[in-house]
């Protein structure tokens, strides 16, 4: 079953850009919804595109998954694990071989391998078999009217009409609670800027047709910043002591300077130097699972923000490409449920803006607790223990 953890980040770009009028939320529906029709016209949409927006409507089911966080709670380990299964690597591999011609293409022309394209197609809805079924056009509307974060959902209103207006999609057109359509889920803004037409029909249909979704994909992911023909992770495995303080997925340095600290591959044998420098990072701290994250992983949070679903996928890539099954090794038990919380709490206390208190290790949460690590002398890995949990 799709898992989904958090608006992709094209929606945080977009919306830093908005006008004030386009944030606007609440109050009376109809009378919100014209100030949308409005917008609508001034974009070009048509007599199609806006008589579907005089016929959205509020959707509950949509707010009460905007509130559910249940899954943002797993560990890497938890997720990457339920989410790489062998369905999707045998799945994988058998459409990797069927649509090598277009994979091929998709490469050369974007610079996108395949095992990458792969990866996001099998998580978001196992190769198009479960696209979702919310109505399109109403999920947008109703997170655009709600007031918790009008200003992401609201810019993929009047790309969404125009695409119903064009014909491009119909406008009972379903998809993902958050507005995402086709088989890798892309926004509205995204389909209609990226679209490619894979299959040379004149059409760009993403739910349907797998080579306009490999072509569009790719499209987009290059957008996001993918360079041509370098890797996004490698597996390695860390020493018992090095300078903590120097990981992190943004701290990038010469492959030179992690052999020189003892760095290596799994089994043991020097990192061969490709003349890139890599982060790394340590999803469970320093006794968990280790990897070197490149430029090209930094495009995988710019599909989604969330650390675990991007090393995961990025790692579902690296499995698909022929990499063996990771070493989990033997993580310290971390905080979860109200211990996290707590952890938290004290780090709000401190003057830490770990976003909110929900238990969720986010990004804000991860880098707090490097630098109260780094004060208390404990090592410096982002993994919230309860050892740091006493201490504080």
């Amino acid at each position: 079953m799709r898992l989904r953890f958090e608006i992709l980040a094209a929606l945080f770009l977009t919306a830093s850009a908005l006008p004030a009028a386009a944030q606007q939320c609440g109050g009376d529906f109809e009378a919100w919804k014209q100030g949308v029709a409005a917008e609508a016209r001034a974009a070009g949409v048509g007599i199609a595109g806006l008589d579907a927006l005089e016929k959205a409507n509020l959707d509950d089911k949509v707010l009460a998954r905007d509130r559910a966080q249940g899954v943002f709670t797993q560990t890497f380990l938890e997720f990457s694990n339920r989410m790489i299964s062998s369905h999707r690597l045998k799945q994988g591999a058998i459409n990797l071989k069927k649509y090598a011609d277009v994979f091929a293409r998709a490469d050369g022309e974007f610079g996108v391998q395949a095992p990458v394209i792969a990866a996001f197609w099998a998580l978001e809805t196992d190769f198009g078999a479960v696209q979702g079924d919310f109505h399109t056009l109403s999920a947008l509307v109703t997170l655009s009217h709600d007031c918790r974060r009008p200003q992401l959902f609201r810019p993929q209103i009047a790309p969404l009409l125009t695409l119903i207006d064009r014909g491009v999609l119909p406008a009972d057109v379903t998809g993902a609670w958050a507005g995402e359509i086709g088989q890798t889920q892309m926004l509205p803004s995204d389909y209609l800027a990226r679209g490619v037409d894979g299959d040379g029909d004149e059409v760009i249909d993403l739910r349907g047709s797998a080579p306009d979704v490999i072509m569009t994909t790719a499209s987009k992911i290059r957008s996001r910043g993918w360079k041509r023909d370098q890797p996004w992770i490698e597996e390695v495995r860390v020493p018992d002591d090095m300078p903590w303080d120097q990981t992190g997925r943004t701290n990038k340095l010469p492959l030179t300077q992690w052999t020189q600290w003892g760095v290596t591959n799994p089994d043991g044998t020097p990192l061969v130097d490709n003349g890139l420098k890599a982060g790394l990072a340590l999803p469970m701290g320093r006794k968990g699972p280790a990897f070197l994250a490149y430029d090209n992983f930094d495009v995988y949070l710019e599909w989604n923000q969330s650390f675990t679903y991007a090393l995961t996928a990025a790692n579902l890539a690296a499995r698909l490409a022929g990499a063996p099954q990771i070493d989990p090794r033997n993580p310290e038990p971390g905080l979860i449920g109200d211990q996290m919380k707590a952890l938290q709490t004290k780090l709000e206390a401190k003057g830490y803006d770990v976003g909110s208190v929900d238990g969720i290790l986010g990004t804000n949460t991860r880098e707090a607790i490097r630098k109260e690590q780094k004060r208390l002398g404990l090592p410096v890995d982002g993994w919230p223990t309860p050892e740091l949990l006493g201490k504080l």
